[in-house]
């Protein structure tokens, strides 16, 4: 049945038509005094304690409960048990999506094609483990017998930006790691500018990809390999070919943008040591938890309340070259810190207090931020304005001494109180 036929989703659609100006998130914590104990869910790791806080979100409890039936509707729980059997879900390429295995250290058997994956994936990530140490522990070396002190990762999409995130995220405990750099871009500037602040007998190279097929890959592979080799000039190292030890099998049910787990993370595990986390908690979580108190499963439920009810824009990507890769985020911050999204009428100021956030908005993206501008010099907004930026200044003067001490804070609506006393609870 086509989404737009399913009862639950035309419920879905007649209630917003009908209530969605009554919507004004200032208002629903005024009248709930217990919106964020309704609205939050704490999950519980081997890690820590995970808050989800969805109160800010334009939701009510009827709200959440016809998303829910809708993807009970939509058949999310059958969707669900059939990814955790192996079953081939990706169904363009007949392939199982398999992620969970790579975080599954309670070593419980998960089967593809009547097959165990569990031993290999255990296999793979001890090798990296190994290799991992010889790198960082000074054992594994250049050609001239020095140290490696620079790792460069060559890939694109998911053997990319997962592991380019992760390294960036977590560069505070990279001490003792080498330096590692990503490239992408097919554009030979990336890997020119990359290969400039690099020593050839220092450098390891990341060749990321499942398939070696991929252009952009290969391309910047090659330029690496030829620098490597003109600097060496030494007939036994060009004579050399990749070592069947220093391949990283991954499979093919490991979807590209869910890779960092496996041998695709190598350059993450060389930056900050091997340190295999387990999601086993976590992915139980999203396994056996009922959807209305399933934490992922309420996330994209809020997405599809979003986008398909509220509706979002999108437009053609705008092209660039590897010098101006942060330009649309830089743009993006500065557009939308400015110019906000959401008007009260014609020449009023922005009220951020009864709308909903902007940032992380389904849609919203560096080239979108582009469009919002042509946009709003047509609402007449003040784009020298920071209502929404002052807003928060005074917020977090407020805010800051009460973080310092361990007593509870009551001063500011449901939420907010919740989320300052879970941080209290669990600061070190």
């Amino acid at each position: 049945m086509a989404l737009s036929a399913d009862p639950h989703f035309k419920k879905l659609l007649e209630w917003h038509k009908a209530n969605a100006s009554k919507l004004v998130l200032r208002q629903l914590f005024e009248g709930d005094k217990e919106r964020f104990q309704k609205f939050s869910l704490t999950l519980n790791t081997d890690h820590g304690d995970i808050l989800l806080d969805y109160s800010k979100n334009l939701v009510t409890e009827e709200v959440m409960k016809m998303l829910v039936e809708l993807a009970k509707s939509r058949g999310v729980e059958s969707a669900r048990e059939r990814m955790f059997s192996g079953e081939k879900i990706n169904f363009t390429e007949n392939r199982a999506v398999l992620h969970i295995a790579l975080r599954n250290r309670s070593n419980v058997p998960i089967l593809v094609d009547g097959k165990d994956v569990v031993p290999e994936v255990n296999k793979v990530l001890d090798k990296m483990k190994h290799f991992c140490q010889r790198v960082r522990g000074g054992e594994w070396k250049g050609y001239t017998g020095k140290t490696i002190t620079d790792v460069v990762n060559i890939g694109i999409g998911g053997s990319d930006l997962g592991p380019l995130m992760v390294t960036e995220a977590l560069k505070p405990y990279s001490k003792g790691g080498p330096r590692v750099w990503f490239v992408s871009n097919i554009d030979g500037t990336h890997i020119a500018k990359t290969l400039a602040e690099l020593k050839p007998d220092t450098t390891l190279f990341i060749i990321a990809s499942k398939t070696f097929t991929t252009q952009e890959t290969i391309t910047n592979a090659e330029t690496a390999k030829e620098w490597f080799l003109h600097a060496a000039n030494d007939p036994k190292v060009k004579d050399f070919g990749i070592d069947p030890e220093n391949m990283f099998e991954f499979w093919d049910w490991v979807g590209g943008r869910y890779s960092l787990w496996s041998a695709i993370g190598l350059s993450i595990a060389l930056h900050i040591g091997i340190v295999i986390f387990s999601f086993v908690k976590k992915d139980n979580h999203f396994h056996t938890a009922p959807l209305e108190k399933n934490v992922p499963v309420l996330l994209a439920m809020l997405g599809v309340w979003y986008i398909n009810c509220f509706g979002c824009e999108t437009h053609a990507l705008l092209p660039y070259d590897q010098y101006m890769h942060r330009f649309a985020a830089y743009f993006q911050q500065g557009d939308m810190e400015s110019n906000g999204k959401y008007i009260t009428k014609k020449g009023s100021r922005v009220d951020y207090s009864t709308g909903p956030i902007v940032w992380g908005e389904p849609g919203t993206n560096g080239q979108h931020a582009f469009y919002q501008l042509i946009h709003q010099v047509v609402w007449d907004i003040n784009s020298y304005d920071q209502w929404g930026v002052e807003l928060g200044k005074q917020l977090a003067k407020k805010i800051e001494p009460e973080l310092e001490s361990d007593a509870p804070v009551t001063s500011h609506d449901s939420s907010t109180n919740g989320l300052i006393n879970f941080i209290k609870k669990h600061r070190a």
